[in-house]
């Protein structure tokens, strides 16, 4: 087992795992810095979600290694992953996933009243990410009195509220529509970039991956790079293909020696 290097907040090495046998991730690595926005692309079913479930421990992969910093995340029990998830990590979804029985506040403050802190500091902590996030004035609301894009809003600030360490994003823009993706994406990235959280951002988007400092592309569980070496080496060992001027050659010297 090989120490992530320093300059590393997250690090990930030969990442595997499959879901019900079929292929999720196949031997990727990453590294992500302090406060560095990363975009992990690629279309549906490449493996984005898997990547960030295993990074942030959600899942633990069936082979390679997850580092937090110094802490070897692959290898802690689920009561220590869960623990940082609460309170080191922090995640956003397509879908906003409040509460609807709490107040916009009171699901805003949520990780902070599970971690046991008072009353009084989770609600000052929330309503501040709220007003920061242009929708204090819904903090008393229900979130049924909200639109979508400000739902999305309340589960940003809830991501936020504990000033993680680092933040996933998994595809947090795409059930919105062009002009609310953009405002929740800079408000995404002018967050962590004042705050200096690190960022493991998903996304199939174009605009939403140019907001990001770097890219990781994955295509089929792989790296794209490594997926498409796979391609051409399937392609330069495969037997030719009807068609092909190989075949054609043989099939002329089959006829050849059956007219003979």
């Amino acid at each position: 087992m090989v120490a992530p290097p320093d300059n590393d907040v997250l690090w990930a090495r030969s990442l595997h795992y499959s879901h019900s046998g079929s292929p999720g991730l196949i031997g990727v690595s990453v590294g992500v810095r302090q406060g560095e926005i990363l975009a992990v692309t690629g279309p549906r079913g490449s493996g984005k979600t898997t990547l960030l479930r295993c990074l942030s421990g959600q899942l633990p992969p069936e082979q390679g290694e997850v580092w937090f910093n110094s802490v070897p995340v692959h290898t802690l029990g689920d009561p220590a992953r869960e623990r940082m998830r609460r309170d080191r990590f922090g995640w956003i979804g397509p879908e906003p996933g409040l509460l609807p029985e709490l107040k916009v506040w009171e699901n805003a403050a949520l990780p902070l009243l599970l971690a046991g802190a008072s009353h009084r500091t989770a609600k000052h902590a929330a309503c501040a990410w709220l007003e920061r996030l242009d929708i204090g004035a819904f903090a008393r609301k229900r979130p049924s009195a909200l639109t979508r894009a400000e739902c999305q809003r309340v589960a940003l600030a809830r991501a936020l509220v504990n000033e993680p360490a680092v933040l996933f994003a998994d595809e947090p823009t795409a059930p919105l529509h062009r002009a609310e993706r953009t405002l929740l994406l800079r408000t995404l990235t002018t967050a962590a970039r004042s705050h200096e959280i690190t960022v493991v951002l998903a996304t199939h988007a174009e605009e939403t991956a140019a907001a990001a400092d770097r890219r990781l592309a994955l295509l089929d569980g792989r790296s794209a790079e490594a997926a498409e070496a796979a391609a051409a080496q399937v392609t330069e060992t495969a037997p030719d293909s009807p068609g092909s001027p190989a075949a054609d050659t043989t099939e002329d010297q089959a006829a050849c020696s059956l007219s003979a």
